[in-house]
């Protein structure tokens, strides 16, 4: 009830709704109305209420809601069903136990915090409340296991678009980091359950720094991380966002999926890539290599060559990559 009350504000921003005709529409009392807009305004709802004249919504809050992303969304099915979490543990954990019971394709979970986030080889994802994108959705393709890295690089190209569409210059750090000012903002985590040849469903966790504080980060995480706002000086809307990034990744997901097309994926990964023709560190397990990048091949792969002048091109997942002197 409650989300019906805020579409119906919704629909009508320019003028008042008496509480008379919401209860009509929807056959409650007008007691029970007020409580609902009462509950819509300690969620972060700026209503008016004039007596005699009824309701009219004056703002929204910053809050990543189905009906606070969906209007903006131009997707077929990608974030189409969205499961708000006030907190959790890890959305990557719920998403994957709701893929489990069937949850469709293209389903998004997220959070306005977790407890317990998670970034590749099992480091902590520092995830505070109300300040970032800690989302995750679930994908079900039909594809060989083998192609699984290409969909975590399509994630890299849609989060840098979408940047990239709010002026923010944004570079990727292959295959699924994203940085601003060479520092990190951005992390991708894609988990899958899968047989020999066979996708059962992945699982793509996003989490992106967006409007924390220096006092977010512990020292030593400074480092390598920061966020949007301390680089920019300036608050964003997550909401639009995480539309743009759901509307972007839908576009590049597809050509993959349907054409098995990535070069607009590669494209974007490869013009926007931070490593590129630089030297750096690869770290195979307990080994230290120095290469210089040449390229990013067109299936996703990273191409280095080694001071001894042997080429290798380099699978997403089997390695971590550090600059020669620092993260980047």
């Amino acid at each position: 009830m409650k989300d019906e009350i805020l579409r119906l504000l919704k629909g009508n921003v320019e003028g008042f709704i008496s509480g008379q005709e919401i209860s009509e529409k929807f056959g409650v009392s007008r007691t029970a109305i007020w409580k609902y807009i009462n509950q819509l305004k300690i969620d972060g709802y700026e209503i008016e209420a004039i007596s005699k004249k009824g309701y009219r919504l004056i703002s929204s809050p910053d809050i990543l809601t189905n009906e606070e992303i969906a209007g903006s969304l131009n997707t077929k099915y990608i974030g189409r069903s969205i499961i708000h979490f006030d907190s959790i543990d890890s959305t990557n954990n719920k998403a994957k136990e709701l893929a489990l019971l069937d949850e469709k394709n293209g389903t998004v979970i997220i959070s306005e915090e977790q407890t317990m986030g998670k970034g590749r080889m099992g480091r902590n994802f520092i995830s505070p409340k109300g300040k970032g994108i800690w989302m995750s959705i679930i994908l079900k393709p039909d594809i060989n296991p083998l192609n699984v890295a290409m969909v975590t690089q399509i994630g890299a190209a849609a989060i840098n678009k979408a940047f990239r569409e709010m002026k923010i210059e944004t570079l990727i750090k292959w295959p699924n980091d994203i940085l601003l000012n060479k520092k990190k903002i951005c992390g991708i985590l894609t988990e899958m359950s899968a047989e020999l040849t066979k996708v059962n469903f992945l699982v793509m966790g996003i989490g992106i720094n967006v409007n924390l504080d220096e006092g977010d980060f512990t020292e030593e995480v400074k480092e390598m991380a920061t966020s949007v706002k301390i680089e920019t000086g300036k608050s964003l809307s997550r909401k639009e966002i995480v539309s743009r990034i759901l509307n972007n990744f839908e576009v590049l997901y597809e050509d993959f999926i349907e054409r098995e097309d990535i070069e607009k994926t590669i494209s974007i990964c490869r013009e926007n890539s931070i490593l590129i023709g630089r030297e750096i560190r690869v770290i195979k397990r307990e080994n230290s290599i120095n290469a210089k990048v040449l390229d990013i091949d067109n299936k996703g792969e990273l191409v280095v060559q080694y001071e001894d002048g042997k080429r290798e091109n380099l699978i997403s997942g089997e390695i971590s990559i550090r600059g020669m002197k620092s993260y980047i």
